[in-house]
């Protein structure tokens, strides 16, 4: 067995691989007894292993099935963590964790929460999908000290902010994480949250910082906000027009099974760009949707030409038209050459 850092990673990886849950969690188990940093534990060895499986998923190794019930496995070995940090007692305040509405990805939540719990904090976590009105009820029910929401999408930024006009109307301030989020807080900031955490260590760093009380978020821009509402009640016709018009979904050819998502994808990287005043959606996801098709020995152009057909189904969007012309093919290599 190989051991990364002292943790063996390699080992619970394999355990994700064959979907043996038993080892999984029998792995953290003994970590834990053992007296490793629980938080280490979540951070090192689960959320690492999560990448894992997601790469592999991105690369065309595993199926979406397989990914589905590896992360099943992730999810008993945080609930095992979470066994641990129930010893922990509290003595700090309580914090509300949820997934923004659109995001069913629990497992990164479920590891922010067992995290601030570790350190003292009482967690109440909402859970996969949380739509704004059962953040609101809530809120007014537990009365946290913080609000913590975890986005790993970009298509469930737009109700992540409506989660931060529900908490900071009430007071209470909101930290947000997760992939969806970038590299830096500019699009946490541009959505009005109090604070932005880069993975769990920070979540707990940024919820020691937090400030007691917090003023309600202004209006978003209305010039950019109206083309964002008007793209998103579009949303499922705009799709429809990419797929009539992109040459990878009007061929059976090999990226059939991820074509639609990606052209979601394509769309939410739009509406996020305006929603944020952050360009860097768009050639991030150009770049996500070129690594996704070439992995499945699609034409090295796919990437490209979406952004080229995005362009033209947006004509009618003047700010989104624009952005997705300067900004799409930033970082795209096409046969060699960067793409101008």
């Amino acid at each position: 067995m190989t051991v990364s850092d002292g943790l063996p990673t390699e080992a619970f990886d394999h355990a994700l691989s064959t979907v043996d849950e038993k080892a999984a969690v029998a792995l953290v188990r003994g970590l834990l007894d053992d007296g490793v940093d629980p938080l280490s534990v979540l951070v090192d060895v689960i959320a690492r292993g999560q990448r894992v499986v997601g790469e592999r998923w991105q690369r065309g190794e595993w199926t979406v099935a397989k990914e589905h019930a590896a992360t099943a496995v992730a999810i008993s070995a945080t609930k095992e963590v979470d066994r641990f940090a129930d010893l922990v007692p509290v003595t700090r305040g309580r914090v509300v964790v949820a997934c923004a509405e659109r995001e069913w990805h629990a497992l990164p939540a479920m590891i922010v929460g067992a995290a601030i719990r570790l350190h003292g904090w009482e967690v109440v976590l909402l859970g996969a999908s949380t739509s704004p009105a059962r953040l609101s009820q809530c809120l007014h029910d537990v009365g946290p000290d913080a609000t913590a929401v975890s986005c790993s999408v970009l298509g469930a930024m737009s109700t992540t902010r409506r989660f931060i006009e529900a908490s900071t109307t009430a007071g209470i301030p909101i930290m947000v994480g997760g992939s969806a989020f970038g590299g830096d807080d500019r699009r946490a900031r541009a959505l009005g949250a109090t604070a932005w955490a880069p993975h769990a260590h920070g979540a707990v760093d940024a919820l020691r910082d937090l400030p007691a009380v917090v003023r309600r978020v202004p209006p978003l821009p209305r010039s950019l906000m109206a083309e964002h509402s008007a793209i998103e009640i579009n949303h499922h016709d705009l799709v429809e027009t990419l797929r009539a018009r992109w040459s990878a979904t009007t061929t059976n050819g090999p990226v059939t099974e991820v074509s639609r998502e990606v052209l979601h994808q394509a769309l939410h990287a739009v509406s996020v760009a305006l929603l944020t005043n952050d360009p860097r959606p768009l050639p991030e996801t150009a770049v996500w949707i070129d690594h996704l098709l070439t992995a499945r020995d699609a034409d090295p152009g796919l990437s490209a030409e979406l952004g080229v057909v995005l362009a033209s189904t947006l004509r009618d969007y003047p700010v989104a038209h624009t952005l997705v012309q300067r900004h799409w093919t930033e970082g795209l290599v096409l046969q060699g050459e960067p793409v101008r």
